[in-house]
């Protein structure tokens, strides 16, 4: 069986869901709602985070929970599909895509986060893109494609 492609993973999940813990997980107690997201759900998450601005994975976790009823969104899970989505844009980059035509991941995986070490671009080149949205306003930026 051929391997799927980080695209291919992507589109290809499943629906985002909410159950309730039957024990404890992830220092979520059982009985709690727990709100399992999908990678289309961060990926459009992540498209509305602002040129320049950064946001911690914690914040888009609440985020996601309060807007479901929930009462924690699964770190695990946010995890995994967070890696689907910046490789999928990754992919894309590799492809031809030019960077504003890709998910600006870096503006939610910081380079010091566990995931930023397991990409294939590495941490270093994430805080390359931060530093690059740092010093070069939207304006610049568009007008240099």
């Amino acid at each position: 069986m051929a391997t799927k492609t980080w695209n291919e993973k992507l589109l290809s999940a499943k629906s985002p869901k909410c159950e309730t813990l039957a024990k404890p997980f992830a220092g979520i107690p059982a009985g709690a709602r727990l709100f399992i997201a999908s990678p289309k759900l961060i990926q459009t998450h992540i498209a509305h985070i602002p040129y320049g601005e950064t946001q911690a994975i914690t914040h888009m976790r609440a985020t996601f929970a309060k807007a479901h009823d929930a009462d924690a969104t699964c770190p695990t899970s946010t995890s995994i599909f967070l890696r689907i989505v910046a490789e999928a844009a990754l992919e894309d980059l590799a492809a031809g895509a030019q960077i504003d035509e890709i998910t600006p991941f870096w503006r939610l995986i910081s380079p010091q986060c566990p995931i930023a070490k397991k990409l294939s671009c590495g941490p270093e080149w994430i805080a390359q893109q931060r530093q690059l949205e740092h010093d070069i306003p939207r304006e610049r930026s568009l007008s240099r494609e």
